[in-house]
């Protein structure tokens, strides 16, 4: 069950122009959100956040805005039979909303960890990395060959090695009682859980590093985890470079200044 186009449709296909720039170059945006408690108002859903990175990518662009109260009615429809939606806007306004369900294994994911891979070869960028576009090869074959090597996540890096984020959300590391996460200078999609756990650990007054991820410090760091809006927060027990395997404690005490963003008031 999805809504394109204003029309609610129960079917596992889409029917759309071969001349559709979506199809041809990957032209739409998109965002990707977890609905909480089947609300679209719920404090960790951040449906307004979410709407509002669609609208300054359609803007940046100059592409046409949807009907925004259209496009809430129509997400409440999905919310009582999915609880993750993505949002998709083509160049000319149409919208598209599909519906998916949560990893079956998030809870062992989020308490045992995963195993990562580094993703180095120049094959592995995010086009456009500042925006949110439904072209997404390059993250697309981070995942596919992490997932054919037999890890779970492949961590994206720059040029010159440093670490930028993951092929689905943003890193964050820990050590000697200050978190990290790479600045959004870099060449990275600012992650609206990221944002929120950013806000979240000033006004806890947890101590926190926005700096560039080079070696020295990653090899340096107790804990490293990955976080986005549907997985909230997963830790890292291991992560293949191309000479050594980093490992790391999944249950450190620490990750729970993270985790408790997701069930505090």
């Amino acid at each position: 069950m999805f809504w394109y186009d204003g029309k609610l449709m129960e079917t596992e296909t889409i029917s759309i122009s071969v001349t559709e720039p979506g199809l041809i170059y990957g032209a739409t945006v998109f965002t990707t959100l977890r609905v909480y408690q089947k609300s679209l108002d719920h404090r960790l859903t951040q449906w307004s956040t979410h709407c509002h990175r669609l609208e300054c990518s359609l803007k940046a662009f100059g592409w046409i805005s949807p009907n925004w109260q259209q496009l809430r009615r129509e997400a409440e429809v999905l919310i009582d039979y999915y609880p993750v939606l993505r949002l998709t806007i083509f160049p000319d306004g149409r919208e598209w909303i599909a519906g998916r369900f949560l990893p079956k294994d998030l809870e062992q994911s989020q308490r045992q960890g995963i195993k990562g891979w580094l993703a180095k070869d120049n094959l592995y960028k995010r086009s456009l990395a500042n925006y949110k576009t439904g072209n997404y090869l390059g993250t697309f074959l981070a995942s596919q060959k992490a997932h054919e090597l037999g890890f779970r996540e492949a961590i994206l890096a720059d040029n010159q090695g440093n670490w930028l984020e993951t092929s689905t959300g943003n890193l964050w590391g820990y050590k000697q009682g200050q978190w990290y996460t790479p600045p959004i200078e870099e060449v990275i999609l600012p992650g609206i859980g990221q944002s929120q756990l950013l806000s979240w650990l000033n006004h806890k007054q947890i101590s926190l590093n926005q700096i560039q991820w080079n070696l020295d410090l990653i090899e340096s760091l107790d804990i490293i985890a990955y976080g986005n809006s549907i997985v909230e927060i997963i830790p890292f027990a291991s992560i293949k470079m191309e000479r050594k395997t980093l490992n790391f404690d999944t249950s450190h005490s620490e990750l729970k200044q993270l985790q408790d963003y997701y069930i505090s008031d």
